[in-house]
């Protein structure tokens, strides 16, 4: 394989970062996760780190060096995270279970598959325009689609938080899988949080990724929808992959075609590291907790 990729996530004008992000890869399958902790839930920071970092630990086990089934493996791996969730809730005795948004996406053999609960966004883009997009779970887009909103509304509109599917709700969440998209060189995959594409439009994010160099398009982008944020801005995070044919030039691109068979590269934002992140409402003590009780919870649910 032969790719870009970029990661950064931004406290915004929040005093936390509820946002996760991550990607990991082996010689021929690459993973990324973009999850969003609720804010209006407690302990979102939590169950968004509990998604990205189960999926990404589930993509080591499994990926040797590739899925067997990566659709399955989206759907199990997502789906078992809201599992485990619920069981740090549990030991927690906390009275309202954290919650997130989650979006992940699988490239293998040149085909990406891709699959989402919540508002948090992925979209291919291809020769500078927006491809394939999700469809948020959300009550905006409920209207959207009903015909009494505008697609560009749905940044700013005062329901825009209102989401009906999950990890951490009380019922098992639907996991929306994508069908596979066959990769071309140049194409640019985009997982992000609506702290990320709120503020901006999908044309506009189409024709600055036109050129697939993530390097330097996505931060311009993340500069963008921080500034129109205004104080009060969100979490805006973000993961973002161009795919080049092998013959691509030398640069920024990663090439797999090295690794060993069981090699995987990770990149992960560690607990009370979030980006940009103030001062965290837990005490160290209680992070060292909660470390120890996400390890238990993934585990617990872990193949």
């Amino acid at each position: 394989m032969k790719f870009s990729i970029y990661q950064e996530s931004r406290v915004g004008g929040r005093r936390e970062n509820q946002d996760r992000v991550a990607y990991c890869y082996s010689r021929d399958a690459v993973v990324m996760i973009v999850a969003d902790g609720m804010g209006g839930h407690l302990h979102g920071e939590v169950a968004a780190q509990i998604a990205v970092q189960f999926i990404a630990e589930a993509f080591q086990r499994e990926a040797t060096p590739k899925l067997a089934d990566p659709v399955r493996f989206l759907l199990d791996s997502i789906t078992n995270a809201h599992f485990a969730i619920l069981d740090y809730a549990e030991v927690r005795r906390l009275l309202e279970t954290p919650r997130t948004t989650c979006v992940a996406c699988v490239v293998q053999d040149g085909v990406a598959y891709w699959a989402h609960v919540g508002d948090s966004r992925l979209y291919l883009v291809r020769d500078g325009r927006v491809e394939m997009q999700t469809k948020d779970h959300s009550r905006v887009q409920m209207l959207v689609d009903l015909g009494r909103l505008r697609e560009e509304a749905v940044g700013v509109h005062p329901e825009r938080n209102k989401i009906f599917n999950c990890l951490g709700q009380m019922t098992p969440p639907k996991v929306e899988l994508s069908r596979r998209a066959l990769l071309r060189h140049g194409d640019t995959i985009v997982l992000c949080t609506d702290g990320f594409w709120g503020p901006l439009g999908a044309r506009e994010i189409g024709e600055r990724l036109a050129s697939g160099d993530v390097m330097h398009g996505v931060p311009q982008l993340m500069d963008l929808a921080e500034a129109r944020g205004g104080a009060e801005r969100d979490n805006l995070s973000v993961v973002a992959m161009t795919w080049a044919d092998e013959v691509a030039e030398a640069g920024s691109w990663i090439s797999t075609l090295a690794m060993e068979t069981n090699e995987k590269t990770t990149k992960l934002s560690d607990w009370g590291k979030a980006a940009g992140e103030a001062q965290s409402h837990l005490t160290d003590d209680e992070i060292e907790r909660a470390i120890d009780e996400i390890r238990s919870a993934i585990r617990k649910h872990s193949g």
